[in-house]
């Protein structure tokens, strides 16, 4: 679940006064995320933002519809750019890029208070990744929600090393990688050979084939989703491209790129290349 709605959308047109629009229905101020490790000029979504204030007079029951509908058709929600409802990056309609936007306080609890109340255990998961400081990470365990970790990251500098497997948190849900991110093998082809040799060495990964072959791309998948099936984290998420061993080719979407996203499809006859076999020892081996 996107956090925000399109400008388009059903939602925005029929609840006007719940978004950041003038009396024509055009944008005052729209989302996005300031520069960061996907985009120097940062991402400018351009989705109409929220007016808070109106939605908190009546228990946010926008917020509430939302949830419950999604809930009928999917066993679990995970509620992208979590960070969003501590703290959100306004821009002012009209600029070319994201940079010169400013952030605003969200609801933080005084929507989850309401959120948890109305769906007990609630099956939500919250998209914590992007710029976080400490005000989301206290806002994040005050709803007692599950975060989220990649693997790729953790092998980055750019990140803290918390997302390698040995330091998750067992009330995390754990990917090798997210729509957002190029596949296991397109981020391995990326990195330089000291990297490369240090992920060999931490998913004990001794290659048995000539790299980059189809052989060696399959092994070196399948001993990475190994090594985040240990996690302790309670969910552990690999993609298809990934189980698969697809190329860059197969990414689903590039952050801050306006075109060819979303596009992947995935034929008849790759997917009956997926070892069914293989992946059930894996579960029944670490209990998934």
């Amino acid at each position: 679940m996107p956090i925000y709605v399109s400008q388009d959308s059903s939602d925005a047109w029929s609840r006007t006064d719940l978004f950041e629009m003038d009396e024509d229905s055009r944008l005052l101020r729209v989302a996005g995320v300031p520069p960061d490790y996907f985009t120097a000029d940062g991402q400018l979504w351009g989705n109409p933002l929220y007016r808070w204030d109106l939605m908190e007079k009546d228990n946010f029951a926008w917020w509430i519809d939302r949830i419950r509908t999604a809930l009928t058709t999917v066993d679990v929600v995970r509620i992208d750019h979590f960070r969003g409802f501590e703290s959100y990056w306004a821009v002012i309609a009209g600029e070319p890029t994201a940079r010169n936007g400013q952030w605003e306080k969200g609801p933080a609890m005084k929507l989850f208070n309401i959120v948890l109340k109305n769906f007990p255990n609630a099956p939500i998961i919250a998209e914590d990744l992007g710029d976080i400081d400490d005000d989301v990470r206290a806002f994040l365990n005050a709803t007692g929600l599950p975060g989220m970790k990649v693997m790729q990251f953790g092998f980055d500098g750019y990140f803290d090393g918390n997302d390698l497997p040995h330091a998750h948190s067992p009330n995390s849900v754990v990917y090798t990688g997210t729509h957002d991110n190029t596949t296991t093998i397109g981020w391995r082809q990326t990195l330089d050979p000291d990297k490369a040799a240090f992920v060999n060495q931490y998913i004990r990964y001794t290659p048995h084939h000539p790299e980059n072959t189809p052989a060696d791309n399959l092994d070196f998948c399948r001993a990475f989703i190994q090594t985040l099936w240990i996690s302790p984290a309670h969910l552990a998420i690999a993609p298809i491209q990934d189980f698969l061993a697809l190329d860059a080719t197969a990414r689903i979407n590039a952050p801050g790129t306006p075109s060819g996203n979303w596009t992947f499809r995935l034929p008849a006859e790759t997917l009956a290349q997926l070892n069914i076999d293989w992946i059930k020892k894996l579960n029944r081996t670490y209990f998934r």
